[in-house]
């Protein structure tokens, strides 16, 4: 077989094997069926055709015969093509029959814990005292914005208890067969493997980076702690009182500007003012919470975008976040996701390589370069430039200043304490699964997530407790949340650059293009790093991060009054096309569409927000 033939052969192959996998995820993930194990069957084959080793040698081979074609441009596409399978291969490959029994064995058993805990309810008790069912993201919303102290104690209480819940339901085990996994595999622990598979670094060379970062923010973080005790007592530090203590009221006063029925429309056209573009892809955005739903945003691709001999073939994409209309603080919340999957949705309708396999939000792509895509995007909502053009009320009132200077005094000082809840996990997952087995009892992982929290967080108890972060039980992304900290510093890196070089983000056409350019056209094919320097001219750096948390409140609101100002006397950029079919679904119900228009699509969709639960 032709190198050439070889290589969409490959593609082809993958495709359909991907496409299926894909389907039962979306389908199940969704609450839409109960199918698990026609998913399970759907992942485990999927698993078994990424690790098949015998594909390295036969690609390697290839890339041999590639010597024979005379068209040199037809040769080097070829080639990067086979490259490309071959990261991939080479990411997932397993030689042992041991191992890939065990990897079908996980598979089965996540696919049972996933089931279990699809069927688990959560309850609060709501201002009025009545007993009612909420989801991960609702009880958060409510232990952030509820009045009401026994509501919010109530909301945290039943995370303690899912907490629990999964220590007795098999997430033990699971730590268990996913270290002996890894050691198959020739790695020390679960943790060790993930990091070198989806960052390709060491732990250890991760962790002088995290290391580093937390020396950097520690007393910053202790500081604010320490402010807030003194100004609020106490109780101000409680995990069911802290996040509601400094960002509670302003929260509220916020609330009114940035509605949920809105979000679609600020997205379409904040995006598209932004001048980025989905390349002629299909997407479908499920917005809504309800029961049953997997309880965080996502984005998978079930058709990656990419080159098939020349002609393009435009993604189709599914992302989706969890949205109550009608609770205090979900209407930004619920935006901030849009932006952020809307981010990744864009990153993978963008790669224009020859092969599906550069467009993938799994190893061998970094966690961190996907996470960099959808951070920046939903990073452009704190900026004061932005709440001043898209923050506006029923009556089309712009949010005053002096809310936004409210979210600026209240947060600044414990963005910080931001980051290194992202921070906490890395280190909990690292000394969890460098437990041993008998080490691994639900009394000793509740306690290490506590010292943990204390460790990094400063209090006793996060508002979020350890096991109730779904990343932690889900097998694409256990033991990979460093990414998101590695990505946000990736973000103020990608920010300072373009303010340095274009002197605002908000609106600023340029910066759809250049995303393009430099960080998604080229997919997978360059790491992390090399994407930063091609933008910025220089190598991946923490600092922009560190410096921005160390900023204080009256520091950060005169960088927001510097974009208010400049926004006064700059001209508001053309809307451009998105230029995507887009879908909003609620389940199996479709809600809108842009078939006739955006526009139609957005007033669609306010219409039935609005009308199943008012403004």
């Amino acid at each position: 077989m032709k190198s050439t033939d070889y290589l969409n052969n490959l593609n082809q192959t993958y495709l359909t094997v991907h496409r299926k996998k894909e389907d039962f995820f979306w389908e199940t993930y969704m609450g839409l069926s109960d199918d698990h194990a026609g998913s399970t069957a759907a992942e485990a084959n999927w698993i078994n055709y990424l690790s098949e080793s015998s594909k390295i040698g036969e690609i390697e081979a290839h890339i041999e015969l590639t010597e024979e074609i005379q068209d040199q441009q037809e040769k080097q596409k070829t080639i990067s093509g086979l490259k490309g399978w071959l990261a991939m291969f080479r990411a997932h490959a397993m030689e042992s029959d041991q191992a890939k029994q065990q990897k079908q064995g996980l598979i089965e058993f996540e696919s049972t814990l996933f089931e279990k805990k699809q069927k688990y309810v959560m309850t609060y008790s709501d201002e009025k005292g009545q007993t009612c069912e909420g989801s991960l993201p609702v009880l958060s919303s409510v232990i952030r914005s509820s009045d009401h102290q026994a509501t919010r104690q109530s909301a945290h209480a039943a995370l303690l208890e899912l907490e629990q819940w999964i220590l007795q339901n098999g997430f033990i085990e699971l730590v268990k067969k996913r270290n002996a996994f890894a050691r198959s595999l020739g790695h020390d622990n679960f943790f060790d493997y993930s990091v070198l598979k989806t960052e390709h670094m060491t732990s250890e060379t991760l962790f002088s980076i995290l290391d580093e970062f937390e020396k950097q923010t520690a007393d910053v973080n202790q500081a604010s702690l320490d402010n807030l005790k003194k100004e609020k007592g106490d109780q101000a530090l409680a995990a069911y009182n802290f996040s509601y203590s400094f960002a509670g009221d302003v929260m509220r006063e916020l609330d009114q500007y940035v509605p949920f029925s809105k979000s679609l429309k600020r997205w379409v056209e904040s995006f598209g003012r932004l001048n980025i573009q989905y390349s002629g892809a299909e997407l479908t955005l499920d917005l809504l919470d309800r029961k049953g739903k997997y309880p965080n945003g996502f984005c998978h691709g079930p058709i990656p975008s990419y080159y098939d001999q020349g002609k393009w073939v435009a993604a189709k994409v599914n992302f989706t976040s969890n949205a109550k209309p009608d609770q205090m603080g979900s209407g930004y919340d619920g935006i901030n996701t849009l932006f952020h999957e809307g981010g990744h949705a864009a990153h993978f309708s963008n790669v224009k390589m020859n092969s599906p396999c550069f467009s993938m939000e799994f190893a061998p792509t970094s966690m961190a370069y996907a996470e960099t895509q959808s951070m920046f995007c939903d990073s452009l909502l704190t900026d004061a430039d932005w709440l001043k053009s898209y923050a506006l009320d029923d009556q089309g009132e712009v949010v005053p200043d002096s809310v936004i200077q409210s979210m600026i005094n209240s947060k600044q000082p414990f963005k910080a304490y931001g980051e290194r809840s992202i921070l906490v996990v890395p280190y909990f997952e690292r000394a969890l699964y460098a437990l041993a087995d008998d080490q691994l009892t639900a009394e000793r992982i509740t306690e290490l997530a506590r010292f943990t929290e204390k460790k990094i967080l400063g209090l006793a108890c996060s508002p979020r407790p350890m096991l109730a972060i779904p990343h932690l039980l889900s097998d694409e992304s256990a033991c990979s949340y460093q990414g998101y900290l590695l990505a946000h510093m990736a973000v103020y890196q990608t920010r300072s650059y373009f303010m340095e070089k274009l002197g605002y983000l908000t609106d600023n056409p340029k910066i759809g293009p250049l995303l393009a350019e430099h960080y998604w056209n080229k997919g997978n094919s360059v790491n992390h790093n090399d994407g930063i320097k091609s933008l910025t001219g220089e190598g991946f750096n923490p600092k922009y991060l560190a410096d921005a948390c160390n900023l204080t409140a009256q520091q950060a609101w005169q960088e927001q009054q510097s974009k208010i100002a400049a926004l006064a006397i700059r001209e508001t950029a053309p809307i451009h096309s998105l230029n995507a079919t887009i879908k909003i679904v609620d389940g199996a119900t479709v809600l809108a569409g842009n078939q006739e228009s955006d526009e139609k699509m957005c007033q669609d969709f306010e219409d039935y927000i609005v009308a199943r639960y008012g403004r």
